[in-house]
């Protein structure tokens, strides 16, 4: 008896409750909206904002940074133009060395037989000197029996000049004779070429002109080994 009450009462206690959840009771997603739900919304739409504001305080804030990189950069483009600036300099001066360096070595290539060629100048000067201790009328005469030997012995000597010079002249030596005759006219004294000894009045030269010849004169590579002694005409 006692128990068929209280199942009783316990079924009409859950009975309601069951109604209500599942009659009143209606999830959220499953509520039909609202008029203010649906005109939601529009009205945003109304309040939306035409256009984006910004702020100038951080563009102020940055501005310092900006003129510090700008000052940095403007010291680094200084810096590499320098640093351009002394990288070409090296490097024309490095060239400039090159250049001097080969030019030493090609002088001291060119007259590296400077001294041996000044000490050979009085032997040459010898051949000079023997060829004209023989009389031209001896050197132009027939040959005979009696000056067979003179003539042979002048020969020799001048083949044996010519070697030598043929032989100095490879190696840039080469002799100039002031006494040869330019257009039909004795040469003038060339302070550069001719060293004048003496100066003399000479009815057959005009004045400054070279009468004399006392020595030759050389050159290697072009430079003046020894000026050739000379004497000049002095008229006046």
């Amino acid at each position: 008896m006692f128990q068929r009450t209280f199942l009783r009462q316990a079924r009409a206690a859950r009975s309601p409750l069951a109604t209500i959840t599942s009659t009143t009771v209606t999830p959220l997603a499953l509520r039909p909206a609202s008029r203010f739900q649906t005109q939601l919304p529009a009205i945003a739409q109304g309040f939306a904002p035409r256009g984006r504001f910004y702020s100038t305080e951080p563009e102020q804030k940055d501005a310092p940074k900006e003129e510090q990189a700008q000052k940095k950069i403007e010291e680094k483009e200084k810096e590499i133009i320098d640093l351009k600036d002394k990288y070409l300099r090296s490097v024309a001066d490095a060239r400039n060395q090159q250049e001097r360096s080969k030019r030493d070595m090609d002088g001291a290539k060119k007259f590296a037989i400077q001294g041996f060629a000044k000490d050979l100048l009085e032997s040459i000067d010898n051949f000079d000197r023997a060829l004209l201790a023989v009389p031209a009328e001896k050197l132009t005469a027939a040959e005979t029996e009696e000056n067979k030997d003179l003539l042979d012995l002048v020969a020799g000597l001048k083949m044996t000049e010519n070697i030598l010079m043929n032989t100095l002249e490879r190696h840039g030596l080469e002799r100039f004779d002031p006494g040869e005759l330019v257009d039909g006219k004795p040469q003038k004294f060339d302070p550069n070429l001719h060293e004048a000894t003496f100066m003399a009045k000479s009815e057959n030269h005009d004045d400054g002109a070279v009468m004399y010849v006392q020595s030759k004169g050389f050159r290697l590579n072009g430079r003046i080994l020894r000026a050739a002694k000379v004497g000049v005409a002095k008229n006046n």
